[in-house]
């Protein structure tokens, strides 16, 4: 019942889209239906991608990591979506104060704080601790509502404020991990910055100046490590029914709690269910979830290997996927 969609990801690799893919399929209750093509790495020398290929998730950790564990602290009762968060961070704009101390945890994890969507901290040349502190004493502008890493950034601070420990430090499902054994992992980039083809380190710079576990990015994981995330929101053993509920609830037009909800031009297609969330990695990964038809796919690639700039656009691909694994649901 999916094997048009298998056959468009498969074309794809063989096109060039991407050097190597893989994806995977599954029902509530069922077993995953998997496959994968390509190369986990075309430069400096050529090696084949399998299913244990571990890929770097990139943006898929605020979903997959981050979002989790902000509500499992709600859930612990030692926060509240609506806290501000200087409770957590009372030193945050100390040296020139400005409003984000009254943003609030909720306004993070959905992208509406009016944060700058991007900075680069990693040429800011200090250490993974210095780095967390400046980030908290940086005058940061809020204006309109844009996709934030650095909203992110602060939420991954609170959590390892809140839990006393670093986040690699953190309980992960199985196939999901902040360290990769390099050998398994799927090439990112040539970084101008580190000099190299970047494999089982994470892509993202400021994530790796952050010391390589951030909350914005840093997670890696195999397509199965992703898949049994994906199965336990659909499963409902993710979190608490409470918690869950309030993830799956729409927060803006666009959003749920860090998920995307569907809108028209999305990445998960136009004939997902409306009850549908999803989430993309700038790597080239994602992953979405149609609560209403009781299935999940997640498709992992390494579009930007060996660059960013010379990568193919992969959402008309993702989109194409979806609709395909959509109108196959619907004729069960």
């Amino acid at each position: 019942m999916t094997g048009n969609a298998f056959q468009l990801v498969e074309q794809a690799v063989k096109d060039g889209v991407v050097p190597g893919a893989a994806l995977g399929v599954l029902r509530a209750g069922e077993s995953a239906e998997v496959a994968c093509w390509g190369l986990a790495q075309r430069v400096p020398t050529e090696e084949p991608l399998t299913l244990d290929t571990v890929f770097d998730l990139a943006s898929l950790t605020k979903v997959l990591f981050t979002v989790p564990e902000v509500l499992r602290v709600v859930e612990d009762g030692l926060a509240d979506l609506d806290d501000p968060i200087s409770r957590f961070l009372p030193e945050i704009g100390w040296l020139r104060p400005t409003d984000l101390s009254a943003v609030t945890l909720r306004q993070l994890l959905t992208h509406t704080a009016g944060l700058p969507a991007h900075a680069p901290l990693y040429t800011w040349g200090v250490s993974p601790a210095t780095l967390k502190a400046r980030l908290l004493q940086e005058p940061w502008p809020l204006g309109e509502h844009v996709y934030s890493d650095i909203g992110y950034m602060l939420l991954g601070l609170i959590v390892e404020r809140l839990r006393g420990e670093a986040l690699s430090a953190r309980p992960l499902s199985p196939g999901l991990t902040f360290a990769p054994d390099a050998r398994l992992a799927a090439s990112t980039e040539f970084c101008p910055w580190r000099g190299q083809v970047i494999r089982g380190e994470v892509h993202d710079e400021n994530a790796s100046a952050l010391g390589g576990a951030a909350g914005h990015a840093g997670l890696f994981g195999t397509l199965a490590g992703v898949l049994k995330v994906a199965e336990s929101l659909l499963d409902g053993t993710l979190l608490s029914r409470a918690a869950l509920t309030e993830l799956r609830r729409p927060q803006t037009d666009t959003r749920a709690l860090g998920w995307e909800r569907r809108y028209a031009g999305w990445s998960g297609g136009s004939l997902c269910s409306a009850s549908t969330i999803g989430h993309t990695g700038f790597t080239g990964t994602g992953a979405w979830i149609d609560f209403e038809r009781g299935f999940a796919w997640v498709l992992l690639t390494n579009s930007v290997h060996p660059s960013r700039h010379t990568r193919v656009p992969l959402n008309p691909l993702r989109r194409s996927v979806g609709n395909a694994l959509a109108a196959s649901w619907e004729d069960r």
